[in-house]
């Protein structure tokens, strides 16, 4: 039986695969034979949590504080993520973009269909565009949208279903806000720089990007993946999720995150491995399927603002460490054309 091409799947939904029973997933999306890294599933794996209460309230003793910037810079040398706890955010508001979240993609594919994406754009309703040939598909489905600046949301792709998501993606985004700001000064601090310098690289036009997962069951999770292991193009990421499936890459084996209900997960990109002259990594991380339950995620991607030069911090730069990086503009385009190859640019 000929195979089919990447381009006719990526028009389908996987969300309507399983529903349509397909056993076997197609050709494109099967991966994981001799995938042979080691697995550790342990519920429990040592992912770092950070309280963001320490950084932001002016109670906390000198001592502490500095305790926990510490541990931060340890989470991020090593890790290159951290659970983030007491960031401001309450856990009935968490609990409201995950029920949006599934909301929206329980809705009838017709309704979805109206945020739809063409196979090879970015933003909107579908998924990824088709990758570099001999690359495997995602079995997932996503939502994609622009959210700052301002100016540049296209209400296009903003679905007007369910009737609360444009709301709460709105107060999120202004949430999450507040929190990268929060994380960006304790993260300069960490490294005895001064607290905007990082922020100034971003500049006042930091761009925000929503990206909205859906991992349908399958009924051979071991023969794909939710998500491909990368590295993210964005300065840092900050993650939702409802049900453990998400893997970070330490030491040639997979970590399970685990799933904290109160927390949001920080996850450094390659730009900010760059600012930070490789000091804090950029940690490659994938996604498994289940064939018992679907999950789905929040991402919210912090990049500089376009056409922004950017590049490893001055006072990072010395004769014990050299300078790793030379400065660099729009590198999520560079990004994505090593992404679409299955390769990483650092």
């Amino acid at each position: 039986m000929a195979q089919v091409p990447a381009e006719i799947l990526l028009s389908k939904r996987v969300q309507e695969m399983f529903l349509n029973d397909e056993e076997l997933p197609p050709a494109p999306y099967i991966c994981r034979d001799g995938d042979t890294v080691e697995e550790v599933l342990a519920p429990l794996s040592p992912v770092p949590i950070i309280d963001l209460r320490l950084f932001s309230s002016s109670s906390t003793p000198c001592t502490k504080q500095q305790q926990e910037l510490e541990k931060l810079r340890s989470a991020l040398s090593s890790w290159g993520c951290f659970q983030a706890v007491g960031h401001g955010i309450s856990s009935k508001f968490l609990d409201m973009i995950r029920q949006v979240t599934r909301e929206y993609f329980e809705q009838p594919m017709e309704e979805k269909k109206k945020q739809a994406k063409g196979v090879e754009e970015f933003e909107g309703y579908g998924a990824d565009p088709v990758p570099a040939a001999g690359q495997f598909l995602d079995w997932s489905d996503r939502l994609f949208l622009q959210v700052y600046p301002e100016d540049q949301r296209n209400f296009v792709f903003w679905p007007e279903r369910p009737e609360s998501f444009r709301g709460i993606l709105e107060e999120y985004s202004l949430k999450m806000k507040i929190v990268t700001e929060l994380v960006s000064k304790a993260m300069a601090k960490s490294l005895n720089l001064e607290e905007n310098c990082f922020l100034n690289q971003y500049g006042e036009r930091a761009q925000y990007q929503a990206r909205f997962n859906y991992y349908s069951r399958c009924q051979r999770p071991d023969l794909v993946l939710g998500l491909k292991p990368h590295a993210d193009g964005s300065g840092y990421t900050t993650i939702l999720q409802d049900e453990e499936g998400l893997q970070v890459l330490k030491d040639e084996q997979w970590f399970t995150v685990p799933k904290l209900s109160e927390a949001v997960l920080v996850l450094m990109g390659d730009q900010m491995e760059i600012m930070t002259n490789g000091i804090f990594k950029s940690p490659v991380h994938r996604v498994l399927t289940s064939s018992e339950r679907d999950r789905i995620s929040v991402a919210i991607f912090y990049a500089p603002e376009v056409n922004k030069d950017f590049g490893p911090e001055d006072d990072l730069i010395n004769e014990e460490r050299p300078r790793l990086f030379k400065k660099v503009k729009d590198y999520a385009d560079t990004h994505w054309e090593y992404y679409q190859q299955g390769q990483k640019v650092l």
